[in-house]
């Protein structure tokens, strides 16, 4: 991590003349990127970015530079290293529209920052599209048939298929074409953010306390599309369940905001029916993201979501055409939308009533295995020792497992997740077992050699899985490390 912060820094002081007065580690994302907040001493910050996806960084900083000169809501670039992996950005702040949702609820000033989001999609749009090299994007550079296939094929390989249900695979790649083909064929294409959702929006005050503005990131999937695309995305966010009255107006708010933009009346019920088209194109997108994270890299908390990705499907299914005949699609989606399934997926949960504490603990077997206190006993240790261990190689020796180059080299270089998903399985049983029965203990330990590394990575991992998918209490111990000092922070939820 300190190679990083140097790095970050490093830019800065050749961007600004100076060193940076203090540098914050901010929250990873769901990507590999690592963020950073620089400060001057005369109170201003900037974001630093580090990562090595190089064609990632380029179209990202790219679509800044060109939506920024136009006066879209986007960061201004400042600064970019020679090697790329390293660019500041103007800082907007850290308050997103997921959070204002969850903090506030479905109220008038809420609804009013997803009606100026929406304004400010349309003219990153329409405006952003005017003159835009769409070479630079990172991956195709129009969402067509093709990429709108590989949406659907990507909800078949990892959730429908995971399902183990029989269905008709002709019947089905038949519909596949079929809607794809209907999709392509829209009047309008412009700038498709792609990823247009609550938590790429940041809110900000304006200067003279004159309201909030809207800000967008994470657009650097950008290609060219059709807006509805864009519009589903965010209004049909599984996580945000906007009710159907929110989805309803601010669709026509949308709207009346691209008529303005581009100066002309549209087909509202063409318009409307690609949007149905799209909504369904993305709640798929949505589950096959949720399958492969959640069942295939065995994330918690893409687990938990979906449930009510399922619950999204139905709703939309039971109250909506999408203006094209496709029986076998149809089928393979009743099936997906059976209560059976959705029950599947849902985990019992914890809440406040709930007794359960799990006990999850890092140690060193050179000083024996923890003594579990409770009045029960029992629990579970894993030994870690048929892990490859960090701690053999100079460069790991004085850092742990909470340090950015360790986890890096257990992810990469070892079976760690192998081992973790069979652990996830054993203790997942006892946790749902004792959260019905009311019991109100388990503990769970993790030995390596050192009690530095290996464990300390697995013991933040279950901790972080089973607060994610059970919403269950966490004592969370690191029994060496706090020996020498150490704090041990709560672990925040996944992103």
């Amino acid at each position: 991590m300190q190679e990083l912060v140097n790095a970050v820094s490093e830019l800065y002081k050749s961007w600004s003349g100076r060193e940076p007065a203090l540098v914050d580690v901010l929250p990873q994302s769901g990507s590999d990127r690592r963020y950073f907040r620089l400060h001057d001493n005369d109170g201003t910050t900037v974001i630093g970015t580090h990562g090595l996806n190089i064609p990632e960084n380029d179209s990202f900083i790219y679509f800044s530079e060109q939506f920024y000169k136009k006066g879209l809501q986007v960061p201004e670039v400042v600064a970019v290293s020679d090697d790329k992996t390293v660019y500041l950005q103007q800082d907007l702040g850290d308050v997103s529209l997921m959070s204002i949702l969850e903090e506030k609820g479905f109220v008038p000033e809420v609804y009013q920052l997803f009606k100026e989001s929406l304004y400010q999609l349309a003219k990153l749009q329409v405006l952003g599209d005017d003159g835009l090299d769409y070479e630079k994007c990172l991956t195709n550079k129009e969402f067509g048939r093709q990429a709108i296939k590989a949406d659907l094929f990507y909800f078949k390989y990892y959730f429908l298929d995971a399902l183990q249900k029989p269905y008709d695979k002709q019947a089905l790649g038949e519909d596949f074409d079929a809607l794809s083909s209907y999709l392509t064929h829209t009047e309008y294409k412009y700038f498709m953010f792609r990823d247009f959702q609550s938590r790429n929006i940041l809110v900000s005050p304006l200067e003279g306390g004159q309201g909030d503005a809207v800000n967008f990131i994470d657009y650097q999937g950008g290609m060219k599309g059709a807006p509805q695309y864009d519009v589903a995305s965010m209004l049909w966010q599984a996580r945000a369940n906007l009710p159907d009255e929110w989805k309803e107006g601010l669709l026509e708010e949308y709207m009346n905001s691209f008529e303005t933009i581009i100066d002309n009346k549209i087909d509202r019920d063409i318009f409307k029916s690609q949007y149905n088209g799209y909504v369904l194109i993305r709640l798929l997108q949505v589950l096959g993201a949720y399958g492969f994270r959640g069942l295939f890299e065995r994330k918690a908390h893409f687990l938990t979501s979906i449930p009510q990705a399922l619950r999204n499907l139905k709703s939309f299914l039971d109250n909506n055409s999408i203006g094209i005949s496709v029986p076998g699609f149809k089928k393979v989606l009743s099936l997906c939308i059976d209560e059976e399934i959705i029950q599947r997926f849902t985990p019992v949960q914890a809440d406040e009533n709930t007794p359960l504490v799990v006990k999850v603990c890092s140690f060193s077997y050179r000083k024996g295995v923890p003594v579990d206190t409770s009045i029960h006993g029992g629990g579970f240790v894993f030994d870690c020792r048929g892990i490859d261990n960090p701690g053999r190689h100079a460069e790991y020796k004085e850092i742990h497992g909470r340090d950015k180059p360790v986890m890096e080299y257990l992810e990469r270089q070892t079976r760690i997740q192998d081992f973790l998903n069979s652990v996830f399985d054993i203790v997942d049983i006892s946790v749902e077992e004792y959260i019905k029965r009311g019991f109100d203990s388990l503990t769970v330990n993790f030995g390596c050699t050192g009690g530095q590394h290996r464990s300390v990575y697995s013991a933040d991992a279950l901790a972080r899985h089973l607060r994610n998918k059970y919403k269950v209490k966490i004592e969370l111990c690191h029994r060496e490390q706090e020996a020498k000092g150490w704090k041990n922070p709560i672990l925040p939820l996944s992103p």
